[in-house]
């Protein structure tokens, strides 16, 4: 099972935890082969200047079974980011795509959200406005759900912000290799009663 994560620069660096997840349910279950894609291969510039080395870029992205889009500042340059954009289209047709954070946002502008439900980070820092409300505001089509953890729609799925990426991510391994992955990986993680506290909290809408 082979998951690329879609990075670029100004990633939040906690968005990383998908690949951390991935990384500890390699534990689990050894199939799991985890990934990272950015427009070119080699050095991204995440957030607060941490630096980390793409695998791959969008010319040479091998086969995967799921694209994680990662959130972070950098999401609002991604937007209007036709060749990002254009590659997400293309790339995620036949495979699942999940948008944690504001990767969500970058999702909907590839069309990829229209007409399904979806969520996306709503905490902010002073005057910044909520992606949450960019993404009701933005994009009609989408059905923009408050107060859950992960909308799944099925080819689709987005997580919250921030943290939630983790959740979204175990939820993809339960969804693709099982339940007893996905609570093996969060109990070895020790996140497993933060994981249901979210779930009890903020619960995982199937669409």
């Amino acid at each position: 099972m082979r998951f690329a994560v879609h990075i670029y620069d100004g990633v939040e660096p906690v968005d990383l935890a998908t690949y951390g997840v991935l990384s500890m349910a390699r534990r689990v279950a050894p199939a799991i082969a985890p990934f990272t894609v950015a427009p070119r291969a080699g050095e991204v510039r995440l957030a607060s200047g941490l630096r980390v080395l793409a695998d791959h870029g969008y010319a040479d992205c091998p086969d995967a079974d799921v694209v994680i889009v990662t959130g972070g500042p950098g999401w609002m340059e991604q937007v209007t980011n036709a060749e990002t954009l254009a590659f997400l289209r293309r790339y995620g047709a036949g495979r699942i795509v999940a948008g944690v954070c504001t990767g969500g946002m970058i999702v909907a502008a590839a069309g990829l959200l229209d007409g399904r439900a979806a969520t996306t980070k709503r905490e902010v820092a002073g005057a910044e406005v909520p992606p949450l409300d960019l993404l009701r505001e933005r994009h009609p089509r989408v059905e923009v759900l408050e107060g859950v953890s992960v909308v799944d729609c099925g080819a689709v799925v987005t997580g919250g912000g921030v943290t939630l990426g983790i959740d979204a991510t175990l939820h993809l391994l339960a969804r693709l290799l099982g339940e007893g992955v996905a609570r093996e990986t969060a109990r070895i993680m020790e996140y497993s009663r933060a994981w249901q506290a979210n779930r009890d909290a903020l619960p995982v809408v199937r669409r």
